[in-house]
């Protein structure tokens, strides 16, 4: 979904759309806040749906592998590890940084931060990287973000309250792992 589409979501959601209008709305305040509102949303849910990357790398003995290494690698902006496989390492400061005790190429899973949005994001090119589970809820969280302030406030706190609700319900997995046994198991 681009930004264009999202922002068409939203204000036809809190009933502000104007196709015709180039911010396709005609309330500047609505016009000069939704982007950074869009960002607040965003960067809330990737906590629960979180963007994974993979990145593999190659290292020696005695490298420091540090998430602006990983960062220059993936192009993406690290905010966790998950797991590290091919090389032997010891975590350091609490997980952050990597001492690397035997090289080999990295194999590095990591949860990264989609791209900012500024007012200098190009609406019809910026492609959101989340799920669309996630796409489906946060409309509702930034019409309530939009409409807080405003004289419809109840209509905000409907927003929200839906918001709030739907979060809830996402899953942050993104596949389901089964196991079965056949024959029995003896411990």
């Amino acid at each position: 979904m681009t930004l264009f589409e999202f922002k068409k979501k939203v204000l036809g959601l809190i009933e502000e759309l104007n196709p015709d209008s180039e911010f396709l709305t005609d309330d500047p305040d609505i016009q000069a806040k939704i982007n950074e509102v869009i960002n607040q949303r965003m960067f809330e849910l990737i906590r629960y749906k979180k963007i994974p990357k993979y990145v593999e790398m190659n290292v020696s003995t005695g490298d420091i592998i540090r998430f602006e290494d990983i960062e220059r690698a993936c192009g993406y902006e690290v905010y966790q590890l998950g797991t590290v496989c091919g090389i032997t390492y010891v975590p350091k400061a609490s997980g952050t940084v990597l001492k690397v005790t035997e090289g080999g190429v990295a194999e590095i899973d990591c949860y990264v931060y989609p791209e900012r949005i500024t007012e200098n994001t190009k609406d019809k090119a910026y492609e959101f990287e989340l799920t669309p589970d996630v796409l489906e809820i946060m409309p509702y969280g930034v019409a309530g973000d939009l409409l807080k302030s405003d004289v419809s406030a109840d209509n905000g706190n409907v927003y929200s309250a839906n918001y709030e609700s739907m979060k809830q319900m996402l899953d942050s997995r993104y596949q389901h792992t089964s196991i079965s046994f056949e024959g029995g198991i003896y411990i």
